[in-house]
């Protein structure tokens, strides 16, 4: 009797059999447990995923310093390729999520079609670039000609078979629209573990393979990422009965690829900005040292250990606010707005004390030289306070997204990296030093935290502050499931 009370709350008032719809978990659990239960196998993944990026630079880095700093240098490429495939996928998760909230079955599974279509189409400009655009980046960063020809070989590779990590990002944010993070968890693991059993064997020609170099720790990449993307195909036919995958889904329409790019342009600019930080930053830091350029590039890798986490927490996040979007539950959405913010707070506070804390041992890891440890340490621990504030501004950036506005994500990621961060390294390189460069990363992240408020406040004011309708059955509906 529980039970078919706690499906009336879910359909309007009518058990979803008799209503003819489905019912799924993001409508009616309550918003702590629901995020965890969504979140935490998202976190565990891109945690994996951080383990393996770190572990394929330290691997690179014991070939010689030149190599990581190559590695580092290719690093804004990689980031331009997760800048498209993840956007894209944004637009889709999104979309997904609120169709599904709406019930609206049909289009949801348009959604998932057009958004793989999209992916493959993506991998193909990549792909021309791997053949014809290397040479040309890397030239335009160094005059080093072993960095250069280490560089090259890299990106060659990631970006030439580059089609598994745009296939594995979409099918894994299908997965997620409907609440199933498990399976993701579970291929993400299975890519990353790849990688790192393929890593020494590659780079080094252990067991009779060809000694590679670089161009073995990116073959060790790709192949994870195509294993990866394979498993969660698998996944998406077999489990996730809330989507079609069928073929005759794979055909363009307009309609909702405007819809997914609606959300999802915005996401692909405002990560795509990112690389271009990176390749500015890279630009000023080579200007004192390969060494700064390399000190960077292991920043940028350590980090990813505390923000992969918080973007797994948002991955959780996002479906849950777009499905209630959808179902014009506001209440809900604001509870995972808030539980949101304080778990990834917590977790850039424990950031925050490792690099404080413990920045020779991180950088201990890629081999550092003395010069790289005195360089490093003072960069760890200086740029690492512009964590305080970071967890909230990636919550409230993803919040955007999911509820439509991926507009302001754009605006407060453009003021933050192209306004204040790049612009402020510049100057501070020219009068303060190499180490000025370093404080350029908490003044952005203070200026980025005004713009946000600003744009949470509005988000507040215009959709969420209105009492939904029916909100005292939903806390009805969450007790009982609860019970």
């Amino acid at each position: 009797m529980e039970e078919i009370r706690k499906d009336n709350r879910i359909a309007g008032g009518k058990s979803p059999a008799a209503s003819g719809c489905r019912e799924n978990k993001m409508g009616y659990m309550p918003c702590n447990q629901l995020l965890i239960s969504m979140s935490v196998p998202m976190m565990i993944s891109m945690l994996v995923q951080a383990l393996y990026n770190v572990v394929d630079s330290i691997f690179v880095s014991r070939l010689n310093e030149a190599a990581f700093t190559a590695v580092s240098l290719a690093f804004p490429v990689q980031s331009l390729m997760i800048a498209i495939s993840v956007g894209t996928a944004v637009g889709v998760n999104a979309l997904l999520s609120r169709q599904l909230g709406e019930r609206d079955f049909e289009g949801a599974n348009k959604t998932a079609g057009n958004g793989i279509l999209l992916a493959v189409l993506s991998s193909l400009v990549f792909i021309i670039f791997g053949l014809f655009g290397t040479g040309i980046f890397f030239n335009a960063l160094t005059d080093d000609p072993q960095i250069a020809q280490y560089g090259i070989q890299y990106t060659q590779v990631v970006t030439i078979l580059c089609f598994g990590l745009f296939l594995q990002i979409i099918f894994e944010r299908t997965m997620q629209a409907t609440g199933r993070t498990i399976f993701n968890m579970i291929s993400q693991m299975v890519g990353a573990v790849t990688n790192i059993i393929l890593d020494p064997i590659m780079i080094f020609g252990l067991f009779g393979f060809p000694r590679m170099e670089v161009a073995g720790a990116a073959l060790a990449t790709v192949l994870g990422q195509i294993f990866g993307a394979a498993l969660s195909l698998i996944f998406n036919l077999k489990f996730n009965k809330d989507i079609d995958l069928s073929l005759r889904y794979l055909r363009p329409d307009k309609k909702i690829i405007r819809r997914i790019y609606a959300v999802g342009f915005p996401s692909i600019l405002m990560q795509s900005i990112g690389s271009v930080m990176n390749f500015g930053m890279n630009k000023i830091l080579i200007v004192f040292s390969s060494t700064a350029a390399a000190v960077f590039g292991a920043y940028f890798k350590l980090q990813s250990f505390i923000f992969m986490p918080v973007f797994g927490l948002n991955n959780g996040m996002v479906p849950i606010i777009a499905y209630n979007l959808g179902a014009g539950r506001p209440d809900r959405i604001k509870k995972t707005i808030k539980l949101a913010a304080i778990y990834a707070t917590i977790i850039m506070l424990l950031g925050l004390a490792a690099f404080q804390f413990l920045p020779e041992v991180l950088l201990g890891f890629f081999d550092a030289s003395e010069n790289m440890l005195s360089m490093g340490v003072t960069a760890l621990r200086v740029i690492s306070i512009s964590f305080i504030m970071a967890g909230m501004n990636i919550v409230f950036s993803s919040v955007f997204q999911a509820m439509g506005h991926g507009v302001l994500s754009l605006e407060a990621s453009a003021v933050r990296q192209l306004l204040f961060l790049l612009p402020a390294a510049y100057i501070l390189a020219k009068t303060v030093g190499l180490h000025g460069v370093w404080w350029s990363f908490p003044i952005a992240e203070i200026a980025s935290t005004a713009i946000s408020l600003i744009f949470m406040r509005k988000i507040y004011k215009e959709q969420l502050n209105a009492k939904p309708e029916g909100t005292d059955e939903e806390e009805l509906s969450e007790a009982e499931y609860e019970l």
